[in-house]
């Protein structure tokens, strides 16, 4: 009885120490509490849904070596992040691509987007090259200390050199002027 007991105890003290990958389901979409980017485990900072003129388009998650609650935090971050986009309603690659650019716009100084006019140029062919995003497709967008990398349903698309794109890339969600400002407060986490 002891002997059953002890293994019992055992047995429950494994299953405690065994990570559980859980999600959240945030507007009918399973948002994963982790993702590997490379050799890195990430976290789910936070995640949402972007909407424009009341139309839901895509659920946004933000995944972190290390949670924060605040823009400059994750901007300055060296470690990896990755945004991802599930598609909530069709859309084309011009329009997608578009909301990116004016982000970036909304978020940057002109000095800024001056000197990330090749970089943003090759990210405009890459997400050209996407394509039409349908429902339940995804866009990942990771951003290391290199530059940022492009993923379309988990099939690579393309890389932009330069930590200050990536940065600058970043801040669509996460700047003064973001694309969707309740967007942002999930991604913060809040």
């Amino acid at each position: 009885m002891i002997l059953r007991s002890m293994q019992a105890a055992a047995l429950v003290a494994v299953l405690l120490a065994v990570p559980v990958a859980r999600a959240v389901e945030v507007a009918g979409v399973k948002v994963d509490d982790q993702v590997k980017v490379g050799a890195n485990e990430l976290v789910l900072n936070g995640a949402g849904v972007r909407t424009k003129v009341f139309v839901k388009v895509y659920v946004g998650a933000l995944y972190v070596s290390q949670k924060a609650n605040t823009p400059a935090a994750l901007l300055e971050a060296a470690s990896p992040r990755r945004m991802t986009m599930r598609m909530l309603r069709d859309i084309d690659a011009d329009t997608l691509y578009g909301a990116l650019r004016d982000g970036l716009k909304d978020n940057n100084s002109e000095a800024e987007l001056a000197a990330l006019k090749a970089s943003t140029e090759h990210f405009a062919e890459i997400m050209k090259k996407v394509g039409s995003a349908k429902v339940g497709d995804t866009v990942a967008i990771d951003f290391t200390a290199d530059g940022v990398s492009v993923s379309f349903n988990g099939e690579p698309r393309g890389k932009v050199p330069g930590a200050a794109f990536a940065r600058a890339l970043l801040k669509v969600w996460l700047g003064d002027n973001p694309v969707d400002s309740s967007l942002k407060k999930a991604l913060l986490g809040g």
